[in-house]
């Protein structure tokens, strides 16, 4: 479309297919779907989900982050904050800033884990570059403190939430690996299930569900063969089994996905509401979240719209943006997918409410708004202000 600004996946996957002389009847049946589905997400007309992508990216021999492209209209700012987070995460045992004060090193870690839940992500990566180097140092002149390694582990982890949300695959990758390193020196279990559950997440973006799902299987066996004591453990081993549940429906996995859900659903059912430790958060309404997303998955769309009534008329108030504004986009797409554009429409437009970067930036936020804006550019107003933020329209 003319009024249309950066390429969407399914622009960018007629580009990829054409350089590659393959004619659509081809990737249609390479990828599993029917040509007609195919040329509705090319022509913008469907959703491409996360499954659809992984599948057009396997056919193409091309990633996930070629066909979702750049998601930010402007992104030099972006970009030059980028190269500085890099070059801070290439320098994991060199940093080059002086040791802080315990008490100003402590309250610079709360600020970006607030702006990691508060899903401020470009807030977030200003302060990273210099907050990874000053953790670090903490870190190598405490020698094997256990504690000051575990706030390295824990920046790492704000600094993959960045990097994924960005469609920063490669700089993701890498900062998992130093995730690990740094959870590994801290020999607290539950720190290394925080490194597991990104480097999970990294298989996931890539759409490979079940290199994910091996990877959450180790992490659980890892952690259960270990010495498990205390209430860390049950939102370790329940944040493991929220990622499986999502692995296992984007590979429409029916059995896998309802038995981690059944496993997470026992360790949260002594937990009167949901708790955030090392980044991650766990208990019965994420989980109730997680078992939404899964409905919309598995192409269950009328039974993710009933999971999600509770929550429209009474929203946890221990649950932080980057959790609820998920809820809202799968919202969305669970009501794009009946039909119901105008209740999409809400449920995205709180989204962009709560969790406003997310919202711009998400991949699926973005194709249920572009869904949308296609069919209703002219007639609601409401949509050409979100696609405009999103860089969607110019």
């Amino acid at each position: 479309m003319d009024s249309t600004g950066t390429p969407s996946p399914g622009a960018n996957i007629a580009v990829l297919r054409r350089a590659r002389d393959l004619s659509q009847a081809k990737v249609a049946r390479l990828a599993g779907i029917t040509v007609s589905h195919l040329s509705k997400v090319e022509n913008g007309d469907r959703a491409a989900t996360p499954p659809v992508v992984a599948a057009l990216a396997r056919a193409m021999g091309v990633t996930t982050a070629r066909i979702y492209g750049e998601p930010f209209a402007d992104p030099s700012e972006q970009s030059d904050l980028l190269t500085q987070l890099r070059g801070a995460v290439r320098r994991h045992t060199l940093p080059r800033e002086d040791l802080l004060p315990p008490a100003e090193l402590e309250a610079r870690l709360k600020t970006a884990a607030e702006l990691r839940a508060g899903t401020k992500y470009l807030q977030l990566l200003q302060i990273l570059p210099t907050l990874l180097g000053q953790a670090t140092a903490s870190a190598l002149a405490a020698g094997g403190d256990a504690t000051a390694w575990g706030n390295v582990a824990d920046v790492y982890g704000c600094a993959y939430a960045v990097a994924h949300r960005m469609n920063q695959p490669d700089l993701a990758d890498l900062i998992v690996s130093r995730q690990t390193w740094a959870a590994q020196q801290t020999w607290n279990p539950v720190a290394e299930v925080g490194a597991a559950w990104n480097e999970a997440g990294t298989y996931q973006s890539a759409g490979d569900y079940g290199d994910g799902l091996a990877v959450v299987d180790q992490a659980i066996t890892r952690f259960e063969s270990g010495p498990i004591h205390g209430p860390d453990s049950a939102i370790a081993l329940g944040s493991l089994h929220l990622r499986g549940i999502v692995l296992a429906s984007r590979a429409k996995d029916k059995a896998a996905t309802a038995t981690h859900a059944e496993k997470a659903k026992a360790l949260s059912a002594d937990m009167r509401k949901d708790v955030l430790q090392h980044n991650l958060t766990f208990g019965p309404a994420n989980l109730a979240f997680y078992e939404l997303a899964a409905h919309v998955e598995l192409e269950q769309p009328q039974e993710a719209v009933a999971a999600a009534e509770p929550f429209l008329r009474e929203m946890p108030s221990e649950l932080g943006p980057s959790r609820v504004g998920r809820f809202h986009i799968d919202t969305a797409r669970a009501k794009l997918a009946l039909s119901d554009h105008q209740g999409a429409e809400e449920a995205l437009g709180k989204a962009f409410e709560v969790a406003p970067q997310m919202a711009q930036i998400h991949p699926m936020a973005r194709e249920v708004l572009r869904v949308l804006f296609v069919s209703h550019q002219r007639a609601r107003p409401g949509l050409l202000k979100m696609a405009k933020v999103s860089g969607l329209a110019r």
